[in-house]
């Protein structure tokens, strides 16, 4: 792909395009000109590629030279206003379609902007006149609340847009309302060309076994907002903020409006400066709310989901996904907010609080639309649980407990390699705790004058220990509450016994000397 000649810092202006908006929209009309009039065509672009910027030329081209209207769909409020400026900018006259549009005048306009359900009402009361209407755009064309729209096109060529050609229903796939899909540049070209910014990701390991999957495949808000309201989470949230992003704009994606008010107390209390955004704000408060974000250089935003569309912000450097999700396009959606270029930044950060970096890949991954597009159970049935992905996390010491353990090369034992070692040596499943143990105390040992320094080293190791029983009982498969109690309860009193019975012997292998008396 060529680059443009003039410097991407330059704010191009909304009627200029770029040499890889202008082949996306010759390959469109290429595929309108020689196919059938009821043809469903889907074009895949990143986020932050100019779907709007494409769809408009295409109106204004399509407008001039054909007598037929244009009718661009969209599923949210905020789309529909966007779309409508946007088309305006390129000199398309048209008619934003709302609740309360009077439409009397509907023969006046050859270009119609509608919110999905207010058209649903409107063609069903014989409200619109549709019969000439040759060209179908829909905005988000992943969510399947369209779709029930299209028996009103039977005769109208219909283009879908979206990021991501994976439909929000596995139970409605878009191979069975689409007859094509153009695949548009990829994200690492645009990134290449300068077009959007690099991402740099910093995923935390999240023990998410307790989020339970709603009706509409993704976790539910409750378990969610079980596990992200707990003070170690709301904790964990802001440690991460303070060490990866520190005085950087900041937005945060939250599963709940409760999570979201949380870490809005969460960080208030430690000083930073926030605000909270959710679906229940007047629009004078939302527009008071992104003013302060966007004149506010430290600002921090927390939010549910209602700003992964429609919401460009290009001053954002960092994004913090304080939840987890099985949705591919939300995943790619919240990512995107922060992937706008702007002056000088050539980069972002990403912050996963929800294993979602172990689920889907990198954000920009090569990943194949066409395959994911024609076998999308294909690509969901390979999707990783999470008791897949958190088998092969490394529990270590956190780097503040790690400072007390400074003298010891290696905190980190493998429980699960150590299981399987002793399964295949034909050994007892209980070795694991004892070597296990071994190894604690040699460790507090390594960083101990005495033996009471020692066993005060120990008790430092309870998560450590939690974490090591958990993972025992998933090999032997033996997971009840009371048992993991038990077990933990009594590998604490196991490694204090062994450290009062064998320290003097240890520190002397370890040291080559006695301990002093």
């Amino acid at each position: 792909m060529s680059k443009p000649n003039s410097a991407i810092q330059e704010k191009k202006t909304d009627k200029e395009l770029y040499d890889y908006q202008h082949g996306a929209i010759s390959q469109i009309f290429e595929k309108f000109d020689s196919a059938p009039d009821d043809y469903h065509l889907l074009y895949q672009l990143p986020t932050g590629g100019g779907k709007t910027v494409i769809f408009s030329e295409m109106v204004r081209q399509y407008l001039k030279n054909h007598n037929k209207k244009v009718l661009v769909m969209t599923h949210r409020i905020e789309l529909c206003n966007q779309t409508s400026k946007m088309l305006t900018s390129f000199g398309v006259t048209n008619k934003v379609v709302s609740s309360k549009a009077n439409l009397d005048d509907q023969a006046e306009y050859s270009c119609f902007v509608a919110m999905v359900e207010t058209l649903n009402n409107r063609l069903n009361d014989d409200m619109l006149d549709i019969s000439d209407v040759g060209l179908v755009i829909i905005d988000e064309a992943h969510y399947n609340s369209f779709t029930k729209l299209f028996k009103f096109f039977e005769n109208s060529f219909i283009l879908g847009v979206t990021a991501t050609p994976l439909s929000s229903n596995k139970d409605l796939p878009m191979k069975d309302n689409y007859d094509e899909l153009i695949t548009g540049e990829s994200i690492e070209n645009l990134i290449e060309n300068e077009f959007l910014a690099r991402c740099e990701t910093y995923a935390y390991d999240m023990g998410l076994t307790s989020l339970e999957v709603g009706s509409n495949g993704d976790y539910t808000v409750k378990s969610s907002e079980d596990l992200y309201t707990s003070p170690a989470m709301l904790q964990k949230t802001v440690d991460a903020y303070k060490k990866h992003s520190l005085g950087k704009k900041t937005l945060i994606f939250n599963n709940g409006i409760n999570t979201s008010i949380s870490v809005y107390y969460a960080f208030r209390e430690a000083g930073l400066p926030i605000m909270h955004l959710d679906n229940t704000a007047t629009k004078k408060q939302r527009k008071q709310i992104l003013d302060w974000f966007h004149e506010t250089p430290n600002a921090i935003l927390t939010s549910v989901s209602i700003l992964t569309t429609g919401f460009d912000e290009p001053t954002i450097d960092t994004i913090i996904l304080n939840r987890a999700t099985k949705s591919l396009t939300l995943y790619y959606q919240m990512i995107g907010r922060g992937s706008r270029i702007l002056n000088n930044k050539e980069k972002f950060t990403v912050i996963d609080l929800g294993n979602n970096l172990y689920r889907f890949g990198p954000w920009g991954a090569d990943l194949d639309w066409q395959l994911i597009f024609k076998s999308p159970n294909w690509f969901t049935d390979r999707i990783k649980s999470d008791e897949a992905i958190e088998a092969n996390f490394k529990h270590d010491l956190s780097d503040e407990i790690k400072e007390e353990f400074s003298k010891s090369e290696d905190t980190y034992f493998d429980i699960r390699q150590c299981y399987k070692d002793a399964v295949d040596a034909g050994e007892s499943s209980k070795v694991v705790l004892e070597r296990s143990i071994e190894h604690h105390a040699k460790i507090c040992i390594e960083n101990s004058e005495d033996v009471y320094d020692a066993i005060a080293l120990a008790k430092l190791l309870k998560d450590d220990i939690n974490q090591r029983i958990e993972v025992y009982a998933k090999c032997i498969s033996k997971s009840t509450h009371n048992f993991l109690k038990w077990l933990k309860d009594d590998y604490q009193k196991k490694l204090n016994s062994y450290l009062r019975a064998n320290f003097d012997e240890k520190f002397e292998e370890i040291h080559g000397y006695p301990p002093e008396d």
